[in-house]
């Protein structure tokens, strides 16, 4: 049940173990494009693991910072306390790379550059390069995503 993220088309397919087209969903990449190099701000490349499956039970807009939950539940009036936040919302997937040089270990590492697939606030767009490198989702979109797929699914990103 791979996942295949698309940077070109801001697009996030669940496939089944037969390639077939489970869901697909609008994601938000990084702002400053593909690329692995940790303080880039960019979107790692190749194949990767969810490593870890953080927010269940937590509410929609649950707010995390550290991926821990704050105990907020983001709102216009939070956004506009904290004006300069990178909101990580409703749901953490931890990504783990796992190609040696490439997006594991060293100056690469996706799993310690904190990339996630994570919900967002509802008022950001879809399908527009805005992250600071995670893969941003709609809140209700990484909601059903995150209940259908579990630790050590494989996720594919792909220019």
């Amino acid at each position: 049940m791979p996942l295949i993220i698309s940077i070109a088309k801001q697009r996030l397919h669940l496939l089944d173990a037969e390639g077939t087209l489970l869901c697909e969903y609008p994601v938000s990449t990084a702002l400053n494009g593909a690329g692995e190099k940790k303080g880039s701000g960019c979107t790692p490349r190749g194949r990767h693991v969810i490593r870890a499956k953080i927010g269940e039970g937590q509410a929609f807009g649950a707010v995390f910072v550290g991926r821990r939950p704050t105990g907020e539940i983001w709102s216009p009036a939070l956004a506009e306390a904290f004006p300069d936040r990178d909101w990580i919302l409703t749901r953490i997937l931890w990504l783990s790379g796992c190609e040696r040089g490439v997006n594991r270990l060293g100056d690469c590492d996706t799993m310690q550059r904190y990339i996630y697939i994570h919900g967002t606030p509802d008022t950001e767009p879809m399908g527009v390069p805005l992250s600071h490198g995670c893969i941003r989702m709609r809140n209700a979109d990484v909601i059903d995503l995150f209940d259908r797929v579990p630790v050590g699914t494989t996720v594919i990103i792909e220019e």
